[in-house]
């Protein structure tokens, strides 16, 4: 046979379609083309195949080898097609029947020497080989990556020469498994901690920002804590990953596939821990929301799921804060680029710190700060309105009236012990509504956060008072509902409100300055 037909997945954002290289031995002038617009790496895989095959001790075709990668529309990338590669060209030269690849899929890079290396963005073709209902085969060290993927018959394997044996029937090839420890817990389960994971025991005093930080965790809001340096912002703020709920699996999925794609890579002992990304305050836009001429996954993306720290946050640059606005909107960032556009999930919980003012002491009571009230106006104007809209608690963390906690005074609430409150209160929002309070839109909001005549007024006079947008006012509502789950209570009360509105400060503020 002179024609072959092999499957493989290619990788454009957090999906894997599908790629049909197809292999032609002819006669003539010994070379090999290749056609399907392939990018560089995919070029050079001519060259790894070659040597491949013959250290391999196949033989290796002569004449006119015409490689195709189908669709030719769709520019291929990276090394993940040298696997299927060598295959058809056996399959295509009688060294392999072609009637054995129809019910798979491969991907893999070959080494000179015939041994499988691992790639990048394993995952989300292991899920589409899954929904197209074949096998699928990836290089050793990618079994576990794949073996995530539940439903699916996937295989590891070290070599060409295990790949062509297993097909041809000699030997068996090891079925991927999902190494010990790490199969999937149930979806109220306690989940898989981070063995660096912060604990709130470390956190005396703040009492507000604590509360603050539980109500924020409960619903899935974002926060923003204001006040001197040495206050506690930041350690608030990497503790918050400690009392979240545990990532059911479908939401550890979604992020693995985000990091499988990245150039970070996937670490699989890490795949059901929320991802906590603090990117400083001199990153790009592109480095935020992703970008590159092959886009990849930024920050807010690695954050899916998980929680995004921007500390200093006045110090990011204008631009930068404000593509934040839409993700923060949809859940999601689409990167377009004149060759296309990639799509990738960015469902993160923003927690941002910041300094009252340039030299951080406004308002301290040991009156240092020499800053003019212009200067502070600036400092504080640098975070523009419709993205402080989008932060649903303003916390000032003031200086604590005592500097030495450790020494004396009860032990602080522990991390495990607010997590089981924060559950609670979100399994009371998953089952009215289905997501977090946070992300109910508009309609969610009318449903599920009613007021009554006197706290409806109460909360218009607070607005026209303090400048609250509409926007804001929503997510006021948003908050209250929080607070109120966090009591168990089916209904908001007047406390609940009256808390929701006190973690507008910033709106405060402003409208008085």
């Amino acid at each position: 046979m002179s024609l072959a037909r092999v499957y493989s997945r290619a990788g454009v954002g957090v999906t894997a379609p599908l790629v049909t290289v197809e292999v032609h031995a002819g006669g003539g002038l010994a070379r090999m083309s290749m056609v399907g617009l392939p990018e560089t790496a995919v070029r050079e895989a001519k060259d790894r195949v070659k040597a491949a095959l013959l250290n391999c001790g196949y033989a290796f075709p002569p004449g006119h080898i015409t490689i195709s990668l189908a669709p030719a529309d769709l520019p291929k990338e990276g090394s993940r097609f040298d696997l299927p590669i060598a295959l058809g060209i056996l399959a295509a030269s009688a060294q392999l029947e072609d009637r054995q690849l129809g019910g798979y899929e491969f991907i893999g890079e070959l080494s000179l020497g015939g041994e499988l290396n691992p790639v990048k963005g394993v995952l989300p073709a292991a899920i589409e080989a899954r929904e197209a209902g074949r096998k699928f085969v990836v290089p050793s060290g990618n079994a576990a990556e794949a073996a995530l993927v539940r439903g699916g018959r996937h295989y590891g394997a070290a070599s060409l020469l295990t790949v062509v044996g297993w097909l041809q029937g000699r030997e068996p090839l090891p079925i991927a498994l999902r190494p010990p420890g790490h199969d999937a817990d149930d979806e109220c389960g306690q989940g898989h901690a981070s063995p660096d994971e912060k604990d709130l025991t470390d956190v005396y005093g703040q009492h507000i920002a604590r509360r603050a930080l539980e109500v924020a965790a409960a619903g899935g809001h974002n926060i923003l804590f204001s006040g001197p340096p040495g206050t506690g912002k930041t350690m608030l703020a990497s503790r918050l990953p400690g009392i979240l709920p545990p990532l059911t699996e479908r939401e550890a999925l979604d992020t693995a596939v985000v990091a499988s794609v990245s150039q970070l890579g996937l670490d699989i002992s890490r795949w059901r821990v929320r991802s906590f990304r603090a990117p400083h305050h001199t990153a790009s836009s592109a480095a935020l929301v992703g970008g590159g001429t092959k886009p990849r996954p930024g920050e807010i993306s690695l954050a899916h799921h998980g929680v995004l720290f921007l500390d200093e946050l006045p110090e990011f640059s204008r631009n930068v804060l404000e593509v934040l606005r839409e993700p923060l909107e949809s859940g999601r960032i689409v990167i377009a680029r004149a060759s296309g556009h990639a799509e990738f999930p960015a469902r993160f919980q923003l927690v941002a710190a910041m300094n009252p003012c340039p030299c951080g002491y406004a308002g301290d009571k040991s009156g240092r700060c020499r800053c003019t009230a212009d200067q502070v106006q600036r400092y504080r104007g640098r975070i523009s309105g419709p993205l402080l809209d989008r932060i649903d608690l303003h916390v000032e963390v003031t200086r604590p009236g005592r500097l030495l906690h450790s020494d004396c005074g009860p032990q602080p609430e522990s991390s495990s012990a607010v997590r089981r409150r924060v559950v609670a209160a979100r399994e009371i929002q998953l089952a009215r509504a289905g997501m977090p309070n946070a992300q109910l839109n508009g309609a969610g909001v009318r449903a599920h956060c009613h007021l009554d005549a006197a706290q409806r007024q109460f909360l218009e006079s607070a607005a026209r008072r303090t400048g609250l947008s509409p926007r804001a006012c929503q997510r006021v509502l948003k908050v209250a509902r929080t607070v109120a789950d966090l009591d168990a209570s089916p209904h908001i009360g007047s406390g609940h409100l009256a808390e929701a509105i006190a973690y507008r400060g910033i709106d405060c503020e402003r409208a008085q300055g």
